[in-house]
């Protein structure tokens, strides 16, 4: 296994950096949409997406899968399902944001890698170390604490984390590439997206048509915003470890996090503190763990590699997701990635790039917007 090079390695940071400081700083943008309300705006980013990633696939001359998937209904159930799914985590991340909840949704990307370990748990049967169960527990602590201090469940963060993981465990059987999973997903989409926004015209409540060219250049630009992070993410996630990637993916809930705090101005009470720190807490444990079993497996291969005569079973260890975040077949995922959040410990089936996200993605779970 030889290092990449150097200047590899930092157009991989670069990228990774983008890419999430994209998605981290998309809240941003969704309220220049208004008075958009959020089942318009979703709809849009379904068409424009799908737009968006056509025109690419035509130019890449990609379009051999989609014959194959056609012929396999099952995949084609899984693909309907993310689609399903992923909807649900795009339209309660648009409406969070617009409504004032930016601080509620961050927490739902903090604590997707926490979920996505329990659901690997649960349905997976994947065995824990101490140090995950020490932060699944403390986790749950958190969302007590946050319960009690919101009056009520943190429904929000939840509807995100949960919805992001089933995408990414429902992704992680499908093994598709990321350009080739968007379109995937949102020619799924597009028929009842465009229907929706067909009829909102023909009602007279559509503001595509009726507040000028630059609200509607806004609302076509939203399948750039879908689309521009995950290319980034593609690039970072062929050139720097899981690790790295684990890493950076804290990047995205902090900055909407800093977002809500100090330029949404939203309220955070002294319990609300007390919650995000239990979750931060948990994220400590769990990422010092993850990097502690990378460095002995690290430590392991060296070991194995100096041993003449050995030879180095699955020597893919450090093998990075493509730009869905899902690691490739028979790698074990040490981090979360961003589209597609892989649990650590958890063992990804395919290959396969958001994000995602998260709109809530990947990080990419390694769907395709494993984010907002």
């Amino acid at each position: 296994m030889t290092d990449k090079p150097q200047s590899e390695r930092r157009t991989g940071l670069l990228n990774g950096f983008a890419a999430y400081g994209m998605w981290g700083l998309v809240p941003l943008f969704w309220p220049l949409l208004k008075p958009a309300g959020a089942v318009e705006i979703l709809a849009h980013r379904m068409v424009w997406s799908l737009v968006l990633v056509g025109v690419a696939l035509l130019v890449m001359r990609r379009w051999a899968w989609a014959g194959e998937l056609l012929r396999q209904p099952r995949r084609l159930a899984l693909i309907t399902v993310a689609a399903a799914v992923i909807t649900v985590n795009w339209g309660v991340y648009i409406w969070a944001v617009n409504s004032g909840h930016v601080v509620e949704a961050s927490l739902g990307y903090f604590i997707n890698p926490l979920v996505t370990i329990a659901i690997g748990v649960l349905i997976l049967k994947e065995r824990l170390r101490p140090f995950q169960w020490a932060a699944v527990a403390v986790g749950f602590a958190a969302v007590l604490v946050l319960t009690i201090g919101y009056g009520r469940p943190p429904w929000i963060s939840l509807c995100l984390a949960f919805s992001f993981a089933t995408y990414g465990l429902v992704k992680k059987k499908v093994s598709l590439g990321g350009i080739e999973s968007l379109a995937a997903e949102t020619a799924v989409q597009f028929v009842p997206a465009l229907a929706y926004l067909l009829w909102l015209s023909a009602h007279g409540g559509s503001t595509f048509a009726s507040h000028g060219a630059g609200h509607a250049t806004l609302l076509a630009a939203t399948g750039v915003v879908t689309a521009l992070p995950l290319v980034c993410f593609g690039a970072a996630a062929i050139r720097v470890p899981l690790s790295t990637l684990g890493l950076l993916q804290y990047l995205a809930p902090v900055f909407q996090f800093l977002l809500g705090i100090f330029y949404f101005h939203e309220a955070m009470p002294p319990e609300r503190w007390a919650g995000f720190a239990l979750v931060w807490l948990a994220l400590s444990l769990l990422t010092g763990d993850a990097l502690r079993t990378a460095r002995r497996s690290a430590r392991a291969l060296r070991n194995q590699i100096g041993t003449p005569g050995t030879a180095v079973a699955g020597a893919t260890a450090s093998a990075a997701p493509a730009t869905d975040g899902v690691v490739a077949e028979g790698a074990t995922a040490d981090a979360v990635t961003a589209e597609g959040v892989t649990a650590e410990g958890v063992t990804a089936d395919a290959v396969t790039a958001d994000a995602v996200t998260a709109d809530g993605v990947a990080a990419g779970s390694g769907p395709v917007d494993t984010r907002p």
